[in-house]
């Protein structure tokens, strides 16, 4: 299969500059393909933590000197800019990622297409704008990421890999395949994007096939077959029963994920990424069988509980602040 090469262009400022969750929107392009080239705008000594991230994946910053009161404007148009300079001068990058949910950027996604660009683009979804989002080729919330995020392992990133860590990171890749499977040969060279010094001999096996065969009778998350000679790597599903949300336990549960989110930098979030991030979770989730007709009429069951604030923003879009 052929890789894609992703420029990818973040606005610090939409995302947190958190460097917890910056590292995870990297390694999510890098599951897609290769980053031949990354930026950040609006850097300043105050996100000093997010150094050796920059560093380590040959991150460029564009500098925020406040100037007048147009800085956010200057540093959108830079971007627009480089990204046009990049898709006309580099024939490699064939993919963008563009960290930032304003809709000022659908005229740029709408150029990098017309050339054959495939666009990412990642955005808090309270500030997301939905012509933005319709634009792009994939989109993803960062408050998913995020959710994601905290069911991982924090690790260092020069601490080697175990073989558990090593499973989690192939579960980890597996989810984001488009068809939950994917040949040992292309599973590997994307655990080396992600995880250079990997190396199966350091596991004590001649051959990554042989690895995974190990991870697959170890932890049993998933599964090995061959196929004219070629090893194919799915996810075992699991199976056991999921609990339920009930009455008596929603709200709790509810209250768990929004304070999951904040922990993470978010204030507020629409109220589709929290639904959809409880339905992770709860796979059965319905609304009606808590006595609902609608998921509005929970969150009011919510906000009466003193568990968050149910606004409407400029576009008269609904968001949940969380208290």
């Amino acid at each position: 299969m052929s890789t894609s090469h992703f420029a990818i262009l973040v606005d610090l400022e939409n995302c947190g500059a958190k460097a917890e969750i910056l590292n995870y929107i990297i390694e999510r392009v890098k599951i897609r393909g290769d980053i031949l080239l990354g930026k950040v705008y609006g850097y300043t000594d105050r996100y000093s933590s997010l150094k050796e991230l920059l560093l380590s994946n040959t991150f460029s910053v564009v500098p925020s000197l406040r100037f007048g009161h147009h800085q956010k404007n200057n540093l959108d148009i830079q971007l627009v800019i480089d990204a046009l300079e990049i898709a006309y001068t580099n024939d490699l990058i064939d993919s963008f990622c563009i960290v930032s949910g304003d809709s000022d950027y659908t005229p740029l996604v709408g150029k990098l297409k017309t050339m054959g660009k495939f666009v990412l683009g990642i955005s808090r979804s309270e500030v997301a704008s939905t012509v933005f989002i319709n634009a792009c080729s994939e989109f993803m919330f960062l408050e998913n990421v995020s959710s994601k995020k905290k069911k991982e392992t924090k690790r260092g990133a020069e601490e080697p890999l175990n073989d558990q860590d090593l499973a989690k990171l192939v579960e980890t890749i597996l989810e984001e395949a488009e068809e939950d499977e994917m040949y040992a040969s292309e599973l590997k060279t994307t655990v080396l994007r992600l995880r250079p010094d990997f190396n199966e001999k350091a596991f004590g096996f001649a051959s990554f096939g042989k690895l995974l065969t190990h991870i697959e009778q170890k932890f049993g998350t998933i599964r090995v077959t061959n196929d004219n000679y070629n090893m194919i790597v799915s996810l075992k599903r699991d199976e056991e029963a999921k609990p339920e949300i009930t009455k008596e336990n929603f709200i709790g549960i509810f209250a768990a994920q929004l304070k999951s989110f904040q922990e993470n930098g978010f204030d507020c979030v629409n109220p589709s990424i929290l639904k959809g991030a409880i339905q992770t979770e709860y796979p059965n989730f319905n609304e009606r069988a808590l006595g609902c007709k609608r998921f509005s009429d929970l969150l009011k069951l919510l906000e009466k509980d003193g568990v968050c604030r149910v606004e409407l923003d400029e576009q008269k879009t609904m968001l949940v602040r969380i208290l």
